[in-house]
């Protein structure tokens, strides 16, 4: 491998990778850690029924709100700095003990890591390197969920659940001080902070993140929900006007100018829509029709896991024989499939048959998809523009999980109400699942009549 910063750059390009993945993969585990304690939470802290959703509702909201002012903040004041400050708040949030606010707190770090190391990754990598480092990329982001589960199942079997928030703590702090011997720091840019764009992007985004999530208990018609998604929309329409007319913008509009790349975000959007209507559901399935424990649900997912892995790791060498818009259209075609044999499960059905058999379908298409999916997200952005372009992949990433969500719990909500056991669970996954199978669809349409052909035009940098 070779980097874009060879001169300034002392350490290996492995050990820069190395950091990086390692700050992604702790971000990725802490958001999909809770789903196998949330029963344990609950309990231990005699929450609410509302009060749980907030667990996890409260990293969302704060997460998607901030990642266009962090991505963006990197390009000004110099990445690594802002690396090594997300990673501070995320460790001693870690550490809290007021569950809801740690939480909160919690995503404004991972708002600060997750574009940044994305951003870090255009920084130091250039051609065929910078493919290989967004397949790692990819091949983490595709583990860190499934693992998540996995972990998080077996520290709140065998320890506690608090267990699953305090493993974060040695690793910000390692990371932190493996920071200041690998990564160099990047050029900072001068002049004024766009205070007008970061405040449109936060509340904006906020805002349309907490009606999303609200819709799924208070429901569409809510008046909050409608009032937050009206006002999200006003904020980030001025956002868009705003951006137009200012010198140093936090959403520079050119980079919408790609049609590979505004394409990119949508599919993008659509997809983990679906993954996490997938997640969030199939766990359910797995301890509510299966029996399994919590550790036993997260291995359930391995077969997703290991598959996921290998194939992302082969993508740049398939890269080399097929394009990479045939490669996405086959991974997002595969994730459907999956997604639509899972959807027919029924309370007979056996777990390796019916289960896992789809998992690896799924586990296939996601190693596809999900690095191609990155690289068209940054495909010729220039080094300036790195931080903003990695917040708006992330944007679409946090966004289309909590619109994804909230709308797969609403199709599904009155899905198997006259049930009982089993047979109500499984009409109730069901309907989601047959939910996240058309946002695939709709994610297939947009990388077939957007994405590919955009990419096959692009100017070769």
């Amino acid at each position: 491998m070779t980097t874009a910063v060879s001169g300034r750059a002392t350490a290996t390009p492995a050990a820069i990778l190395g950091i990086i993945l390692a700050s992604y993969f702790m971000v990725l585990l802490d958001n999909s850690v809770i789903f196998t304690g949330l029963p344990s939470i609950r309990s231990g802290l005699d929450l609410s029924p509302a009060a749980l959703s907030w667990v996890q509702d409260a990293y969302t909201l704060v997460f998607g709100g901030l990642l266009l002012l962090a991505a963006r903040a990197g390009d000004i004041v110099g990445r690594r700095r802002l690396f090594r400050i997300g990673l501070a708040i995320f460790g001693t949030a870690s550490a809290g003990w007021w569950m809801i606010a740690a939480r909160a707190v919690q995503g404004i770090g991972a708002a600060i890591v997750a574009p940044t190391s994305l951003a870090l990754i255009t920084t130091y990598f250039d051609g065929e390197a910078r493919n290989k480092a967004v397949a790692w990329y990819a091949a983490t982001a595709g583990i860190g969920a499934s693992l998540g589960l996995l972990v998080g199942g077996a520290l709140t079997e065998w320890i506690s659940w608090r267990a699953a928030f305090l493993v974060n703590v040695p690793i910000a702090v390692a990371l932190i001080v493996w920071s200041s011997t690998v990564l160099t720091e990047t050029p900072r840019r001068t002049g004024r902070f766009d205070v007008i764009g970061a405040l449109g992007a936060t509340l904006g985004m906020g805002a349309v993140i907490f009606g999303i999530i609200e819709s799924a208990e208070a429901g569409w018609g809510s008046a909050r929900v409608q009032i937050a998604l009206a006002l999200g929309a006003v904020l980030l329409i001025g956002l868009v006007v705003h951006e137009g007319r200012v010198q140093q913008p936090i959403l520079p509009l050119r980079l919408f100018r790609s049609r590979e790349r505004s394409g990119a975000y949508t599919a993008r959007l659509l997809y983990l829509g679906a993954m996490i209507g997938f997640f969030y559901f199939t766990t359910q399935l797995l301890q509510d029709v299966f029996s399994f424990s919590p550790l036993q649900a997260g291995l359930g997912f391995l077969p997703m896991t290991l598959v996921n892995f290998v194939v992302a790791l082969m993508v740049p060498r398939l890269s080399a024989r097929l394009s990479n818009g045939t490669l996405l259209a086959t991974g997002t075609a595969l994730t459907l499939a999956g997604m639509a044999w899972l959807s027919r499960i029924d309370p007979l059905d056996t777990y390796l048959v019916d289960v896992a058999l789809p998992m690896v379908l799924v586990g296939a298409g996601q190693g596809l998809a999900f690095g191609l999916l990155t690289n068209a997200g940054i495909a010729g952005v220039d080094s300036a523009d790195a931080g903003a372009a990695s917040g708006l992949v992330n944007t679409a990433h946090q966004l289309g999980m909590a619109l994804g969500l909230g709308v797969l719990v609403a199709l599904a909500a009155d899905a198997g109400a006259n049930l009982d056991g089993p047979a109500a669970v499984t009409e109730h996954v069901g309907a989601a699942l047959t939910g996240g199978t058309v946002l695939l669809a709709l994610a297939l349409v947009v990388v077939l009549t957007v994405i590919v052909p955009a990419a096959r035009h692009r100017p070769v940098a």
